[in-house]
């Protein structure tokens, strides 16, 4: 049901998705995700590369391309039992999918939104800390974890996760890392300044933080602190009184960038509990770290996972490790979430 190619002239088709019987328009030059995004349709996905599955949708009638040859995270079983990545899958035909509506995030209204950098503070040498003004007039819904997209002049898209809460999103909160080369992010570490403008698309994402009483777990590589830390505040400063076990991994000191945030939040609050884990620091000097991996971290602390909920955000090698051995030791795969992110460029 698929060929492979990209010398195909632009023209849209119709995609019907199922069981919602939703039809949208999609251009066969972008991908189907995209598509449902412009539409207001926020499908399950999270890191738009084709590395995590969590946009995979089974094709029930039509053809679809992938420009860049099947991607890494689907297998060939899978492709030929129908099973499609939506953020890479370009149609070719009017298409029929089967495909999933998590609800808590899909009922929140997609906005396009103008802004300006209220503030700009550097966390690590790679790290920026960026403070988003909506304007007056405007507000954005959203559930913590979700993120947005910052809009560039030729079309394309940046994605950043929200490290604010709902409940204070008077200034939204980024953490941006410097990708050396990147279009947006050496414009941000060069030559943007306070008040300049922006504009935005959100919120986006399936990574949201569930209340409830089981103890939590999250688990953050690098800046996927920034939607773990939106959580966090939502949980505490709202007064949960549920256990919440925070781990970062991050390769040397420097990058645990708001590691003296997280220690006065454990002072202050006795239900969360912090570690660090440091993958390429020759020693540790604090006695919440220690060397490693993360999720090696959290499988050394807890013998079984069966009664925790857990949210991890970070690069695909490290959902890619929490997805294959967190389940072995018990974890429900109902309350794995999360958001699996290449740095935006």
């Amino acid at each position: 049901m698929a060929f492979q190619g990209n010398s195909v002239i632009d023209q849209r088709h119709t995609v019907l998705l199922k069981p919602h019987e939703r039809r949208i328009s999609a251009s066969a030059e972008r991908s189907v995700l995209d598509a449902a995004l412009d539409s207001g349709l926020n499908l399950p996905h999270s890191c738009k590369s084709g590395h995590c599955s969590s946009c995979s949708a089974r094709l029930l009638a039509g053809e679809i391309a992938y420009p860049h040859g099947l991607p890494v995270g689907i297998t060939e079983q899978e492709a030929a039992a129908g099973f499609v990545l939506l953020c890479q899958a370009r149609p070719r035909s009017d298409l029929t999918l089967e495909v999933r509506l998590v609800a808590s995030a899909a009922t929140a209204e997609i906005k396009t939104l103008p802004c300006r950098i209220a503030r700009m503070r550097r966390l690590a040498p790679d790290v920026m800390q960026v403070l988003l003004r909506l304007p007056s007039v405007e507000s954005l819904a959203f559930q913590p974890g979700q993120y947005l997209d910052v809009l560039l002049e030729d079309g394309r898209r940046r994605s950043f996760s929200i490290a604010s809460p709902p409940h204070d999103s008077e200034l939204l909160e980024l953490h941006v890392r410097h990708a050396p080369g990147g279009r947006f992010t050496d414009r941000l570490f060069g030559t943007l300044e306070q008040g300049a403008l922006l504009k935005i698309e959100g919120p986006l994402g399936q990574l949201c933080f569930r209340d409830g009483a089981r103890p939590a777990l999250l688990v953050a590589g690098g800046t996927g602190f920034a939607p773990l830390k939106s959580m966090l505040r939502h949980a505490l400063e709202k007064g949960t009184p549920r256990e919440l076990h925070c781990y970062w991994g991050a390769r040397r000191q420097v990058d645990l960038y708001e590691e003296e945030l997280l220690l006065e939040w454990v002072q202050r609050y006795p239900q969360l509990h912090f570690g660090a884990v440091l993958s390429e620091a020759a020693s540790v000097a604090k006695p919440h770290q220690r060397l490693g991996w993360v999720h090696e971290a959290v499988l050394a602390d807890h013998a079984s996972l069966d009664a925790y909920e857990l949210y991890a955000a970070g690069p695909p090698p490290m959902i890619d490790a929490i997805r294959a051995s967190f389940p072995a030791r018990g974890l429900d795969p109902e309350r794995l979430h999360f958001d699996s992110f290449d740095y935006a460029r």
